[in-house]
């Protein structure tokens, strides 16, 4: 008669826990339904906002070109070029953010600059404008980063911003012949360019053959000039990059809410399925027992 109890016993202990580990899917089911809801309002959200930041970045992005452009066109005209035969040392400016979730934005820079650094990482230097692409460098080429700028990207940048990191460039007193501002370029909501803008140091603009074309220059002028120049550079180059990182955003975060939404109809599925199942064994168990009895 004991052996008939501990043979029976299994079976009993089997009958009462199947519906509690249905029970305990559907309860996982629904636990991650309810995340998956309220990332998807999260990331509306965040749509929304850059949405409203993106025609604002846009905006200030049309009245900030004509510093770039103007700066660009002093280097066009006079045809500046590195000197020959002199040491190479070359300075990238990488215009980041300390903001993620856009996209590549960020990544894309750092590709960029890793592909300079891997042809020749010795006399290669990098000033980081944004944590993102410090975070991204440090790892493989942190020798080379030669100061960061953080607090970017929280608010819209101003020219007294753009002044601030120029007047850092300056002081690190690293002494190039050759620089690029590495930075994203806006073209549309749904797209963006990675360009580069150059920038030269004062030895090496006073060595141009082209520099006569103005007049009454001095090293004083031209010393001035250029900090002004590379200040209306980076803050361009800020204007860009902002406008880009916000329009990717938002395509980012709708990319996200759009696949929030597949992902919260499949769960939805899978939970009336999974309760339809727990509903239907409880019936034929009820039923079972009950034909059992009579």
């Amino acid at each position: 008669m004991m052996q008939r109890a501990n043979i029976l016993l299994p079976v009993a202990l089997e009958a009462t826990f199947q519906p509690q580990r249905g029970m305990a899917t559907l309860k996982s089911i629904s636990i991650r339904l309810k995340s998956v809801k309220n990332i998807q309002k999260i990331t509306q959200s965040m749509k929304m906002v850059s949405a409203a930041k993106y025609s604002r970045a846009e905006r200030d992005l049309k009245a900030a070109r004509p510093y770039g452009i103007g700066a660009q066109q002093f280097f066009e005209k006079t045809e500046i070029q590195p000197g020959e035969g002199e040491e190479k040392k070359k300075l990238l400016i990488a215009m980041t953010s300390d903001r993620g979730l856009c996209g590549a934005v960020h990544t894309g820079i750092a590709r960029h600059i890793r592909n300079e650094l891997a042809v020749d990482d010795t006399k290669t230097k990098i000033f980081c404008v944004g944590d993102k692409s410090r975070s991204i460098l440090s790892r493989t080429y942190g020798k080379n980063i030669l100061m960061v700028a953080n607090e970017v990207g929280r608010l819209p940048p101003t020219f007294l911003d753009a002044s601030k990191i120029a007047h850092e460039v300056i002081k690190t007193g690293y002494d190039f012949n050759e620089g690029q501002i590495v930075y994203n370029k806006f073209k549309s909501v749904v797209s963006y360019q990675l360009s580069t803008l150059p920038v030269y140091s004062t030895p090496t603009v006073e060595k141009s053959e082209k520099l006569a074309l103005y007049d009454s220059l001095d090293s004083d002028i031209i010393q001035s000039y250029l900090e002004y120049s590379l200040a209306s550079l980076i803050f361009y180059t800020m204007k860009e990059g902002a406008c880009s990182e916000q329009s990717s955003r938002m395509t980012a975060m709708d990319n996200a809410s759009k696949n929030a939404g597949e992902m919260i109809e499949k769960l939805t599925l899978t939970f009336n399925r999974t309760r339809q199942a727990v509903i239907t064994r409880e019936l034929i168990e009820i039923i079972s027992g009950a034909a059992a009895l009579n």
